[in-house]
């Protein structure tokens, strides 16, 4: 059984995106014929099809956050929608406006807050993303970060499932910092806006 460490710098500095890969890879490759793929100029998920055997999470560069961000999406996203390229949703580039931010903000609520969660259990710091790079001045709004904050706090309530729980499970043996969901502290507002 783990024993319940808090993070540290030093498991902090275990932590790389080729880690992640290893650890996601080594449990969905053969049952959900997915890999990851870090390294990315952007992000993509591209299905299984007749030029891919397995579904492809791409990840941005060596980012550990964007490979958390991304496998959430992917334990988010219904068979349906693991059939589509990027799950069939809609993405408009950096010099987003604000009615168009706030559709994203609102699109990116769960993934975000199941990234917490994951950047918890292997010990690194989560940062809310508003992926506006051209537009810092937006920031991620107040509403934003509450709604994030809150379904973090429901991921606890109600505990995860399905491949979501597979891979925190992972994550938590590999890392050793939780033995489960239940482990995890309430989530914080102000823990969402730290640099």
């Amino acid at each position: 059984m783990l024993s319940l460490l808090p993070p540290t710098e030093i498991t902090r500095a275990c932590v790389s995106v080729k880690v992640i890969e290893t650890l996601f890879n080594e449990l969905f490759h053969e049952p959900e014929r997915t890999v990851l793929c870090s390294g990315a100029e952007e992000p993509l998920y591209l299905p299984a099809d007749q030029s891919r055997v397995c579904a492809e999470i791409h990840s941005r560069a060596d980012y550990v956050s964007s490979a958390l961000h991304e496998i959430s999406h992917w334990c988010i996203a219904g068979k349906a929608r693991r059939q589509q390229e990027d799950y069939g949703y809609w993405y408009e580039p950096d010099g987003r406006d604000v009615l168009t931010q706030q559709r994203f903000e609102r699109v990116e609520v769960k993934p975000q807050a199941l990234e917490w969660v994951f950047s918890v259990a292997c010990g690194v710091d989560f940062r809310l993303s508003v992926d506006n790079v051209a537009q810092p001045e937006l920031g991620p709004s107040e509403a934003f970060a509450v709604a994030v904050t809150g379904q973090a706090n429901r991921y606890l309530e109600s505990g995860l499932s399905g491949r979501a729980k597979l891979f925190f499970d992972r994550l938590c043996e590999h890392y050793g910092c939780f033995d489960r969901i239940e482990d995890l502290q309430p989530f914080r507002l102000s823990k969402v806006f730290r640099n």
